[in-house]
């Protein structure tokens, strides 16, 4: 019964590379065959209906919760201008030095990325940055792939990461935000290296796209209805960060605290509930989405943690799995592109449900899944050619996310091979 469960979950990721159905559809179509085929019930106890979908489907609520308010800030930090003065004064600083520039914008996508890891943060970010870059010389693969390598730098810090890795692998989220911690020096060092490497080998391109120019002036006409943020509410995406590290609150809290504090130091007191309004329901907007497919990761791992399911699987994944910490991370190093185009080793893909399995069975300590898993989203989320993020950053410097793929995979499979080997010296 594992290698059907197996033959299942390679039609189900066939499906999404395919597009035959949306990953959230097939997630919680896999959910329920993989149900079904351990051997569940229909009701009751270890069942289809009360464990895998009623149970499942609420089981990630807290990233959900975490996913909503980042996405909130989010939309404060765009509509008070807070994300767009951060990118100008940036630019301005650096004048005509394009790799100035460029590390600019870099270390402003990493603390926008801090707050949200998506296509959101690349907008608030890459608006600006993009066209700053390509102004002084960057070429545009280099521009759209520094707002993505900064966005991940930034991601070792983005609280809702954080609650998701806890939540999923049922860890405490002091462990997850150690090993980020010990994660975040490879994607700074990587992200770097990309902007001194990429920008110099490629020399001073003085173009720009057609879409791109024809988009620049609306970012002037809205940095001229706005103006530039205080410049105390440019901290804004540092308070949940330090109360969150500093002051080990927990990760709902500090987000709230980040969205009242961009409020506060933004907006003048009778427009403040329309703004709280207004900001709140465009993230419900921006997170619809994430949120749709946490509710399918949360039936698929449901699924996977049947006792039929465990049963099944763990002859077949104890078999194939290394042990050896050596193999571990030459394995795991080598298998990096298969979480690329929403491949198996996807996180927020069938790459949940093969956590599940690694942690559900015993192949792993739950630590060294957490190690595999974040070392992979690293990749994930620069050079997935299908990310929204990729996508949109990729487009607006006017190329094609491929070749923004080809550019950045080298730097963050390094980044995913640095995770491994953390992860095998200190977890296996």
């Amino acid at each position: 019964m594992g290698v059907v469960i197996l033959l299942v979950m390679v039609a189900g990721v066939a499906a999404m590379l395919s597009r035959k159905l949306p990953t959230a559809f097939a997630l919680v179509l896999l959910g329920v065959v993989i149900a079904f085929l351990a051997g569940a019930p229909l009701t009751g106890k270890n069942s289809v209906l009360d464990t895998v979908l009623q149970e499942g489907a609420p089981a990630l609520a807290a990233t959900m919760i975490a996913i909503l308010l980042g996405s909130w800030l989010g939309k404060l930090l765009a509509e008070t201008g807070i994300a767009g003065t951060l990118v100008r004064k940036i630019v301005e600083f650096g004048g005509d030095r394009p790799v100035i520039v460029a590390l600019g914008v870099l270390a402003v996508s990493a603390l926008v990325g801090t707050v949200s890891g998506s296509a959101p943060a690349a907008m608030l970010a890459g608006l600006i940055g993009i066209p700053a870059m390509v102004a002084v010389g960057i070429p545009k693969v280099t521009a759209a792939g520094t707002i993505l390598m900064g966005i991940a730098a930034g991601m070792p810090f983005e609280l809702p990461v954080w609650q998701f890795f806890s939540t999923a692998l049922e860890l405490p989220v002091d462990t997850v935000r150690g090993f980020m911690l010990k994660l975040f020096p490879f994607a700074l060092a990587a992200a770097v290296a990309y902007v001194l490497v990429e920008s110099r080998r490629r020399g001073v391109e003085h173009t720009w796209s057609l879409r791109s120019v024809q988009e620049k002036p609306a970012s002037r006409g809205h940095r001229h209805m706005l103006g530039d943020a205080p410049w105390y509410a440019l901290l804004t995406p540092v308070v949940p960060l330090v109360l969150a590290l500093g002051f080990d609150l927990a990760i709902v809290p500090s987000l709230l605290a980040g969205v009242l504090y961009a409020l506060v130091t933004t907006t003048r007191p009778r427009e403040m509930n329309r703004r709280l309004l207004r900001t709140l329901y465009g993230g419900f907007e921006v997170a619809a989405p994430p949120i749709t497919l946490f509710v399918a990761i949360g039936i698929l791992l449901a699924a996977v943690k049947l006792p039929g399911a465990v049963d099944a699987l763990q002859p077949l994944v104890k078999a194939v799995s290394p042990h050896n910490a050596v193999w571990f991370v030459l394995v795991f190093t080598v298998l990096v592109p298969l979480c690329l185009y929403r491949g198996p080793l996807n996180v927020y893909g069938l790459g949940a449900g093969i956590a599940g399995v690694l942690v559900a069975t015993g192949i792993y300590p739950a630590v060294a899944v957490l190690g595999m898993a974040t070392s992979y989203n690293q990749v994930f989320g620069v050079a997935d050619p299908t990310s929204t993020q990729t996508v949109w950053s990729a487009q607006y410097a006017g190329v094609s996310p491929q070749q923004v793929m080809v550019r950045t995979l080298p730097y963050v499979w390094a980044v995913a091979f640095g995770g491994l080997c953390v992860t095998a010296a200190t977890s296996l």
